[in-house]
């Protein structure tokens, strides 16, 4: 039996990852955060708080390109959504609280529709990172992925124990999933140019606080260095 080619990525921090040099699509899942409508367009979540959202749209035909890529090498690929169910049984009353205060109250009406709720226009990825029929999408009631989910059952299926994490925002659901998975022991990659907060303070010390300790939570790699990974292994692997 031919084994698999050997992959590593030197140039993430603080670490060389993945630390045992095992990335390849039966170890190495792509996890897309929350590339949703409201999050990314006008008159969504984000943009009802007033929030600009340029960076967020810069950031999608990075995501594209990532995406593509990860596709033809047969990565296994992971979208998130963030919302709730049209009866809001999961929102808590501190959850309805701030977001009231914060300018856009979870389920109010707006022009994509109920904000961050499930089956609602604005909840759906962006047409131009739409899952494939064979991409699981995890539907999540709050920030991190695999509270109250299936993803931890999916990826232990399939043999994932790397991850390449992307997606928004860099400070809240990319943070908590990327902490969850540490807790669950996956080795995690968070593309840093393939990330996007409200502004760049917070994306800043949100990437620093994943490589504490010698990588507490994960590395932080650039979207180049994990294409040219990618592709090494599917070149490779060919050629065989």
């Amino acid at each position: 039996m031919l084994r698999e080619p050997l992959i590593q990525i030197s140039t993430t921090a603080p670490y060389a990852w993945p630390h045992d040099v095992s990335f390849s699509p039966l170890t190495t899942a792509l996890v897309i955060i929350d590339m949703q409508r409201d999050f990314l367009s006008v008159g969504g979540y984000l943009s009802s708080q007033g929030y600009s959202l340029i960076r967020f749209q810069c950031l999608i035909p990075r995501l594209a390109s990532l995406l593509s890529i990860f596709r033809l090498a047969g990565f296994p690929i992971y979208h998130t959504r963030e919302g709730h169910a049209p009866h809001m049984a999961t929102i808590s009353s501190r959850e309805r609280f701030r977001s009231a205060i914060n300018g856009a109250q979870i389920g109010t009406p707006g022009p994509l529709g109920r904000l961050l709720i499930r089956g609602e226009r604005g909840h759906d990825i962006i047409p131009e990172l739409h899952p494939l029929p064979n991409e699981p999408v995890i539907d999540k009631p709050g920030r991190g992925a695999f509270a109250h989910t299936d993803l931890e059952a999916m990826l232990r299926c399939r043999g994932v124990k790397n991850l390449v994490v992307c997606g928004v925002t860099a400070d809240a659901c990319v943070s908590s999933t990327v902490r969850e998975a540490s807790d669950r022991g996956f080795d995690v990659l968070v593309v840093g140019d393939g990330v996007e907060s409200v502004n760049d303070e917070l994306k800043k010390w949100s990437l620093e606080a994943i490589k504490v300790e010698g990588g507490l939570f994960g590395v932080i790699g650039e979207m180049k260095d994990v294409v040219d990974a990618v592709e090494s292994w599917h070149r490779l692997r060919r050629g065989r």
